[in-house]
């Protein structure tokens, strides 16, 4: 299959024309790669089997492994669940469009395959002004979970589309690189109380203003459960080419870490925070944004995560981060792609 990809338009009819091509394709049961504010999706008409599985067959990913799906309004919501409850209509109020999924009670409607046969639907609004476009001009609900193929780093811009897709998908439109950088927050609203299944770029704290007894599912901790509520739950995730160590401990720590494994000969990688990048006297070493500022981490994680190869590295050393707010999902993303090794002070 040739992939077509769409540049980054520059003025308002380039950009209906491609919405115009991109939409096109999507109605005709084919998928397509979009921007949106969180990471890249990859697209397919939530309502078809058929489509659907072009999904599937595109990433390699796992058949229980549920799909989120994007909606343009509320009205394609109504259509896809049973109910919607107060809280989930208040907190799509608060937080849509914007990286926040909702877990809601499906009627069956969305393909059995975006649900992996699950009684529940998760559903969010996209903020990108041209993923927008696209739900507005299909008139369809997309599945779209990360445009990559499964297990690897998420694309937070359409050249990590292309490395991983190239020839797998009928289009890539590019929107140039992503703001939130990790994925949306899901939270799962059938229950009495809303459960967090996967930290995203709604913090835990931006949801406790509005629903002060939230929990986090303790699934989170558990990569082995049987049956994923939730992308990102059950199989490893985001992996880098190299393996990935997570360090746990001061900056002093990590540079004896450091200087132990290029004492036996490794060739090291390192993804650090500016503050610890500039202590480093060594050659690769790529900094993912301030400590300080954890939206800016987030913005650069998959970035940093794709940078080094096998073939350059041997393995690749990556600092912890704060886990408080953004920090929750940045370290959630690194355990799993870590696979939970982990050097601990």
């Amino acid at each position: 299959m040739q992939t077509k990809r769409w540049q980054r338009t520059t003025t308002i009819n380039e950009q209906h024309h491609v919405i115009e091509e991109a939409a096109a394709l999507l109605r005709d049961q084919q998928v397509v790669a979009f921007p949106t504010e969180t990471v890249y999706g990859l697209g397919a008409d939530a309502t078809s089997e058929t489509a659907v599985q072009r999904i599937f067959e595109a990433k390699g990913r796992p058949a229980d492994n549920p799909l989120i799906v994007h909606v343009g309004d509320r009205s394609q919501v109504e259509q896809l669940v049973t109910h919607i409850s107060e809280i989930a209509d208040k907190l799509m109020d608060q937080f849509w469009p914007g990286p926040l999924t909702l877990v809601l009670p499906s009627n069956h409607k969305a393909a059995r395959n975006v649900t992996a046969g699950l009684d529940t639907v998760a559903i969010r609004m996209p903020s990108d002004p041209i993923a927008l476009a696209l739900l507005k001009e299909t008139g369809l609900p997309l599945a779209a979970p990360s445009a990559n193929r499964s297990g690897r780093p998420s694309p937070t811009d359409a050249a990590h589309v292309q490395q991983d897709l190239d020839g797998r998908i009928a289009g890539i439109v590019d929107g140039g690189p992503t703001g939130v950088g990790v994925e949306s927050t899901v939270l799962d609203c059938t229950t009495e109380v809303p459960i967090i299944l996967r930290p995203g770029g709604v913090t835990k704290e931006d949801l406790e203003t509005f629903i002060p007894n939230i929990v986090m599912d303790p699934a989170l901790a558990d990569q082995a459960e049987d049956q994923p509520k939730s992308p990102g739950m059950k199989y490893t995730h985001y992996a880098p080419e190299a393996p990935l160590w997570l360090v746990e401990g001061d900056d002093e720590f990590f540079r004896h870490q450091l200087e132990s494994m290029k004492a036996k000969g490794q060739r090291v990688a390192v993804i650090a925070s500016r503050e610890l990048s500039g202590q480093l006297n060594h050659e690769y070493v790529t900094s993912c944004g301030s400590r300080k500022q954890l939206k800016e981490v987030a913005g650069e994680l998959y970035r940093a995560l794709r940078y080094y190869k096998k073939a350059d590295v041997d393995l690749i050393l990556c600092e912890s981060f704060p886990e408080h707010g953004v920090g929750v999902a940045i370290m959630n993303r690194l355990r799993k792609a870590a696979t939970q090794k982990i050097i601990q002070y």
